[in-house]
């Protein structure tokens, strides 16, 4: 039984199209990978389980390196949308769509596109030791044991003669909870008692870290004033700062070595190459040719070093790193 799809979901399927429209794509009889395994044939092409895999990682589906059951619903899903893709291909081969220079044009930039990433894969990706994983998380460890946690709760008034009367209820033994799902007008913490958890205070509101710099555990703190009004804090509790294991840690770790691998293998390529960008700011002289040489173009920013308080989320594409300047540690927001 076929799966209801989403017409969209065809836009994230353009690699398959074009690669199969111009002939490149899964034609072989043989396997692609060690341990392949023909799942289809469209028109006498062959569609391999690790075809199926590659388009559930490039939609977000699973994450690179994980497995997917050939027997699973998840697979049948994906391999349905490959195969209606290599049937629109073939479509648009009969038609003579492929053969118009700006299809031509389209089909070379995903070309280049994945043979950068196979390039990555080889160089970048293949560099990457467990001797290096293994240091920088160790630096990271050592980054993380000098700094601390504190965890406190939050209650937020508009101005101070109402939080000055936060201060005079909880002088009377009140529960600072429920003062917090009371009085507090913070939609985000009121109702679970005014708990903003636990954070470092390079993270914090610079108001915040500065009333809790030398507040003990136990204490109230307040009413200063902030951004979103005048607050009052309790410090539950004060604690160095736990770091995941290397094997939580590891695939943020990875990440940021493989950006680092890529900016510094794009800044090799451009200091060898003649790269010049005709593009000029509006009003402006157009400006010289870049020649070959360290001065040209600027090669992509640093990512920002993994941290070492909680697991990363899926990496973004290694095209689009995010700037950052030196490893450094981030605390969870």
């Amino acid at each position: 039984m076929r799966h209801s799809r989403n017409p969209l979901v065809f836009l994230g399927l353009a690699v398959v199209l074009t690669l199969a429209a111009c002939g490149r794509g899964g034609g072989s009889d043989s396997a692609p990978e060690p341990g392949d395994k023909a799942v289809a044939e469209v028109q006498d092409q062959t569609i391999w389980a690790s075809d199926v895999k590659r388009e559930a990682v490039a939609q977000g589906l699973i994450g690179e390196g994980e497995p997917l059951d050939v027997t699973s619903d998840l697979f049948r899903r994906v391999l349905d949308e490959v195969i209606d893709q290599k049937l629109l291909a073939r479509e648009a081969e009969r038609r003579g769509l492929d053969n118009s220079a700006l299809a031509q044009r389209r089909l070379e930039a995903t070309r280049e596109r994945i043979l950068g990433d196979m390039l990555v894969e080889n160089v970048v990706n293949g560099a990457i030791s467990d001797q290096a994983v293994q240091t920088l998380y160790q630096e990271q460890l050592r980054l993380a044991r000098t700094s601390e946690e504190i965890r406190v709760r939050l209650i937020l008034s508009r101005t101070k003669p109402e939080a000055d009367a936060v201060i005079g209820i909880l002088a009377q033994g009140a529960s600072f909870e429920a003062v917090a799902q009371e009085r507090s007008i913070d939609e985000a913490t009121r109702f679970s008692g005014g708990d903003l958890g636990y954070s470092t205070a390079d993270v914090m509101p610079q108001a915040y870290a500065n009333a809790l710099r030398t507040a003990a555990a136990g204490s109230t703190v307040g009413p200063f004033q902030t951004e979103g009004g005048w607050a009052v804090l309790r410090v539950e509790d004060r604690r160095r700062e736990s770091p995941p294991t290397l094997d939580q840690a590891r695939p943020q770790i990875v990440r940021y070595l493989t950006y680092e691998g890529v900016r510094q293998l794009l800044e090799e390529l451009r200091g060898k190459a003649k790269v010049d960008v005709l593009l000029t700011p509006e009003g402006n002289a157009p400006q010289e040719p870049a020649s070959a040489g360290p001065a040209r173009a600027a090669p992509s920013p640093t990512p920002t070093a993994p941290t070492t308080t909680a697991p990363a989320p899926a990496a973004p594409p290694v095209a689009t790193p995010a700037p950052a300047a030196t490893p450094a540690k981030a605390a969870a927001q």
